[in-house]
């Protein structure tokens, strides 16, 4: 029996997360170049709160993705998508447009406490699936040097809030409240029961 999945995702945290459970994948890449036109537009609505914003961002992904499996003929089997959002007094905080926008959003969380939701979903033919996970991450006070040096390096350029907790920004990071995996971008143990309600075995 094909046990793979499609994981409608350019990120490469949840391709290393999904190899961490053993689970096997296709890539389903969607457009994300706003000069050649995207898939989802993951701008967030008026009024609408992280939750229900990754939720929506990660449901879209899927049904975009569905479509695709089913344009092209592929085989059918479950595809995973996923969305994530750092919020920080109560607003979604994005990727960085530039590195000035990078620096300013550090300096916005530096010796504060954020949030970081991701959401998770699991679709084939017409089952859709989801789960959320929040996390609390708090940022020691950070010097202007050291985010210079940070933002220099290149590595929050394409975050959301700016970093990366698995990579240099874990030297930010003085207490985690959640799901560490849900704050690289895919929360394991949520994505593990949603593929198992699909068949799919883990580890």
């Amino acid at each position: 029996m094909d046990q793979r999945i499609y994981l409608a995702s350019r990120s490469p945290r949840r391709r290393e997360l999904l190899k961490q459970i053993g689970v096997n994948f296709e890539l389903m890449l969607l457009r994300e170049d706003l000069r050649r036109g995207v898939d989802v537009d993951e701008t967030p609505l008026p009024g609408e709160s992280a939750g229900v914003y990754v939720l929506r961002i990660a449901r879209a992904k899927a049904a975009v993705a569905l479509a695709q499996i089913g344009q092209r003929a592929l085989p059918q089997r479950p595809v995973l998508a996923a969305d994530t959002a750092v919020v920080f007094d109560h607003a979604i905080i994005g990727k960085p447009r530039e590195p000035g926008d990078a620096a300013r959003m550090l300096r916005a969380l530096s010796g504060r406490e954020h949030q970081v939701l991701t959401a998770v979903a699991i679709a084939l033919r017409e089952q859709l699936e989801t789960q959320i996970s929040v996390s609390r991450v708090w940022f020691r006070e950070l010097g202007e040097a050291e985010i210079r040096r940070y933002v220099a390096g290149g590595e929050p350029l394409d975050k959301a809030g700016a970093y990366a907790i698995q990579g240099r920004a874990a030297a930010f990071v003085t207490r985690v409240e959640g799901s560490y995996s849900g704050i690289m971008g895919l929360p394991l143990a949520e994505t593990a029961e949603l593929l198992q309600r699909f068949g799919i075995p883990v580890l």
